[in-house]
């Protein structure tokens, strides 16, 4: 019994079951609380910071820090911070939605937030001993101290296990000299306390150490970097020159520094995700809002089919970030509860929550990033030559966006690790992955794929969903079957099988998110929303489509090719097909009735 609810919302196991719409966990489900703090947070930004984005972009490094303090005392910084270190004690939903709408406005304010409140606090909340715990998080969380995160160096990026800066114990064994250079370390210019990584003698792994800022401690900082964006934001290098490091000041166990390191990175991925969408919804605003205030050939833009085309595509993306976000971060958060309802610490059970699904997190890290970046492009290009002016909030928005696929780990490790990660829990019979595989062999290979929609509304998106599952399945098993374990050295072939992954999970979270909300306030009241879906699964239609066939042709030749493509040919076909530009012109003539991203 308990090895079977131990698989009950497992991470990744989404690509083997079929979800009830009552399962997914949607923005229209915040409780009163999550409501106010959201309301809160929205206020702060927009008396606070948004007005502010002049400043930002001139690199005021200390109006960063004056905004964190102030974030610091209305509680936003101490939101996952455990109560009986000062914090709020939140959950994991009311987390993200914090790091959603706190992101929106710049950002430059984001990063600062997100390295401070992930990757600054969240490992001593994590790993900490009581005592470090007691000592560090109240000031963290209250915004006395801030936090930052020292891990990559000049030769150890995504290969984070590389790094070169030693930690050497003193001869009387009572702390460790750190010496070593780090690099593109958030929050440097004001941190109060770094979480370092460094390698003791010849230790295979990394090991972390809490290390408060004290520049008379043999610590130095480079100067602020250049940026393409997210200027104000303190970015420097950081160098250590035998910093003396209590040995009790030891994150964690020794050579554990990696694993600290790709958990905190786990739950950064996720908040990263989040932390796009409000700059998605704000975005989408002005453009909106840009459209119906310009007039060209005696007509406000908005009222051009071209302009509508970019509108409809930028409220699909963001529509459906929500809902995978907030789909994770409910499914994070019962697998949490979980763990603990099987007698684990909070502290382990969070761990543990979070690492069950780094599948999630990855795909939610690369699908955001991506639709942020492409929103904010579109919304240059709905102000036209005024976009491109740094008067107008669109050109900083498109160039803050850019960090987001570097950070956390590039989007491209991150599409490899996605079904990397995928495999591994297959492999550990976390999930059925391989009966899964044998099942979708042979429903596709059948004359016909059963049907599988409930209801009577978006039952094309329903089917073609279940088909996007199945085939993924099948190529992946073919992709198996050929390469074995040398599968991860085809990176292209992970790179196409990501990519449909992706589709997959941002479609469902979409879909299941208006079907609940459908059977919750009436069909006819999510009209506009249906079309979101629409539009969203023709688009990852043809994603799929042309991401099957590339994994095909890599991994395939003659007879078998040929069936295959035929395979995907059937199995990701309409049976009727939407009259897209009418659903497009639906989405986008609501959004601009209603003069901005409304959902």
């Amino acid at each position: 019994m308990e090895a079977t609810e131990n698989k009950k919302g497992s991470g990744g196991a989404f690509i083997i079951q079929n979800h009830l719409n009552q399962e997914i966990f949607t923005p229209e489900d915040f409780n009163e609380e999550q409501q106010m703090m959201k309301a809160a947070v929205k206020e702060f930004i927009d008396r606070e910071v948004w007005p502010q984005k002049e400043r930002f972009e001139k690199k005021d490094y200390g109006l960063t820090k004056s905004l964190m303090e102030q974030a610091g005392s209305l509680g936003f910084l101490s939101v996952s911070v455990p109560e009986a270190y000062g914090g709020l004690g939140m959950g994991f939903v009311s987390s993200m939605l914090v790091c959603d709408y706190i992101s929106g406005a710049t950002g430059s304010f984001s990063t600062a937030f997100g390295a401070h409140t992930g990757i600054g606090t969240l490992p001593i909340t994590l790993y900490g001993t009581e005592e470090q715990k007691q000592k560090y998080l109240p000031k963290l969380g209250s915004g006395e101290w801030f936090g930052s995160y020292c891990l990559t160096e000049p030769g150890a990026g995504s290969d984070a296990n590389s790094g070169k800066t030693k930690a050497v114990v003193s001869e009387d064994g009572t702390h460790y000299k750190i010496s070593g250079q780090k690099m593109w370390i958030s929050n440097a210019g004001f941190a109060s306390l770094m979480i370092v990584f460094a390698r003791i003698e010849d230790d295979k792994n990394i090991t972390g150490f809490i290390v408060p800022n004290e520049p008379e401690n043999g610590i130095g900082l480079g100067e602020e970097e250049n940026k393409l964006g997210i200027h104000a934001s303190s970015t420097r290098q950081v160098f250590f020159n035998e910093t003396q490091v209590p040995v009790e000041n030891m994150l964690g166990e020794r050579g554990g520094g990696f694993k600290i390191a790709m958990n905190a990175l786990n739950v950064g991925r996720v908040k990263l995700g989040v932390a796009c969408l409000d700059a998605q919804r704000r975005v989408t605003t002005e453009a909106i809002k840009y459209a119906n205030e310009r007039v060209q050939f005696k007509t406000p833009i908005s009222q051009f089919g071209a302009i509508k085309e970019k509108i409809a595509r930028m409220a699909s993306s963001c529509y459906a970030g929500e809902s995978a976000c907030y789909r994770a971060a409910k499914e994070i958060e019962d697998r949490i509860q979980y763990f603990v309802s099987q007698g684990m610490s909070h502290q382990e059970a969070e761990l543990k929550g979070v690492e069950d699904f780094a599948v999630e997190c990855s795909i939610i890290k690369v699908g955001a990033s991506e639709d942020v970046q492409n929103c904010a492009d579109e919304g240059i290009q709905i102000f036209g030559g005024m976009g491109f002016s740094a008067d107008t909030p669109m050109e900083s928005a498109w160039r803050d966006a850019r960090i987001g696929r570097i950070y956390e780990g590039t989007n491209e490790i991150n599409r490899m690790l996605s079904v990397g990660m995928l495999l591994k829990k297959g492999m550990k019979g976390q999930i059925d992955l391989m009966a899964a595989v044998m099942q979708a062999v042979a429903e596709l290979g059948a004359n016909e794929s059963p049907k599988n929609a409930s209801g009577t509304i978006l039952t094309e998106e329903q089917n073609l969903i279940h088909n996007f599952k199945q085939l993924f399945l099948m190529l992946t098993g073919n992709a198996v079957q050929k390469y074995g374990t040398e599968l991860e050295d085809h990176q292209q072939v992970l790179l196409s099988l990501s990519d449909i992954l992706i589709e997959i999970y941002f479609s469902e979270s979409v879909l299941l998110r208006t079907l609940k909300n459908c059977e919750r306030e009436g069909a006819e009241a999510q009209k506009t929303q249906q079309a979101l879906v629409q539009h969203y699964v023709y688009e990852a239609h043809d994603i799929v489509l042309k991401k099957a066939k590339e994994v095909i042709l890599s991994i395939t030749k003659g007879a078998e090719q040929r069936q295959l493509l035929e395979v995907v040919s059937k199995s990701c076909s309409y049976s009727d097909y939407p009259n897209i530009v009418d659903v497009k012109t639906e989405i986008a003539d609501r959004f601009i009735s209603e003069n901005s991203y409304f959902l």
